[in-house]
């Protein structure tokens, strides 16, 4: 059984860039690294608990792999990340090596384990903020723009036409179900944490939503057939998670022909104290970062806006909207069906 990454034709590959690929790669400890860091995107630190090797040792084997072209490296103030390069000759033969590796190899589990271990203590590390903090939410998001700023852009994103089926990914609160509930049939809010669950319920029943619900779901790998949903909201949720790409994925998974994805984050930013006192994995995103995401899921991204705030101070951030829609042509019926409700 090979790893989850299709195999990969790297014969066109120029000769040195194929010997340099095998040369770093061809190693115990670098070999390892490149199957993990086809799974995640991991710190120095991490690295080191799954391995059980030293951090000077296990940066130097990344050192190497980067040099050629096998791992990519993206600083975020003071920490550092890797994962295994998607493009280029160095990412063509990573994909190719790992297309042959036997994902049932006792040391391949392992290590395996060993970073599930990491992904729980990051999870965690996460449930235990959502818990202490859940009748704070609203107010730690006020760091940023005004919310009600936000959601009205939100809403001009997304425009005024009914909307059968919602998904609110890391729905918190329940604040998007509650703006969107009048324009839907039916809306789900999922959440990882059961506090926030139960805020979003008492939420929703104080503001008399009857037409949504929330469950507890892992937004990873939701329980949900595809094709489910006509629009997906992915507010202020990404930076808290281990990989936001795969999200994204997830979320496109879901979303109807003509569907819409909405991603609501926080653009580049160095407060580092929001990873260490909030749980934040990610300080913000650039522009081209979540429009790739959504464009490598198979969406069409359609429009960006930056809400900077007016006087730039300590604890200012700015908010970044994105629009993405999946380009496939909606069945007939289903848009005679949403004509019929534009009507009535």
């Amino acid at each position: 059984m090979s790893l989850d990454r299709p195999q990969a034709d790297a014969s066109s590959l120029p000769y040195a860039a194929l010997l340099d690929g095998l040369k770093a790669a061809g190693e115990d400890t670098r070999l390892r690294l490149l199957a993990i860091l086809d799974q995640a995107e991991l710190t120095v630190s991490e690295l080191t608990d799954i391995l059980g090797q030293s951090q000077p040792r296990i940066s130097r084997h990344l050192k190497l792999l980067a040099e050629a072209g096998l791992v990519e490296r993206h600083r975020e103030a003071s920490w550092v990340f890797y994962r295994c390069a998607g493009e280029g000759p160095g990412g063509a033969v990573a994909r190719a090596l790992l297309g042959l590796l036997d994902a049932g190899d006792p040391l391949i589990r392992r290590d395996r384990e060993r970073l599930s271990e990491v992904r729980s203590a990051r999870e965690a590390q996460a449930q235990a903020y959502f818990a202490s903090h859940a009748e704070r939410w609203d107010a730690i998001r006020s760091l940023h723009v005004p919310e009600a700023l936000v959601e009205q852009q939100v809403r001009d994103a997304l425009g005024d036409a009914p909307i059968d089926s919602f998904l609110d990914l890391g729905t918190g609160t329940g604040r998007m179900l509650e703006i969107f509930a009048p324009h839907i049939q039916r809306g789900v809010g999922v959440d990882l944490s059961p506090d926030m669950l139960g805020v979003a319920r008492v939420n929703l029943e104080r503001a008399g939503v009857r037409n949504c619900v929330v469950r507890h779901g892992d937004i990873y790998n939701l329980a949900m057939p595809r094709d489910s949903f006509d629009a997906i909201v992915v507010h202020q949720v990404l930076h808290f998670l281990d990989d936001g790409g795969r999200a994204v994925r997830e979320a496109a998974r879901l979303l109807r022909p003509g569907g819409r994805l909405l991603v609501v984050d926080f653009a580049p930013h160095d407060l580092e104290f929001l990873r260490e006192a909030h749980a934040h994995r990610r300080l913000g995103f650039a522009e081209e970062t979540v429009a790739g995401w959504m464009a490598q899921a198979g969406l069409e991204p359609e429009l960006h806006r930056a809400l900077t705030p007016e006087a730039a101070a300590d604890g200012s951030l700015t908010v970044s909207i994105w629009l993405a829609r999946d380009p496939r042509i909606a069945p007939a019926q289903d848009v005679e069906n949403r004509d019929n409700r534009e009507v009535a």
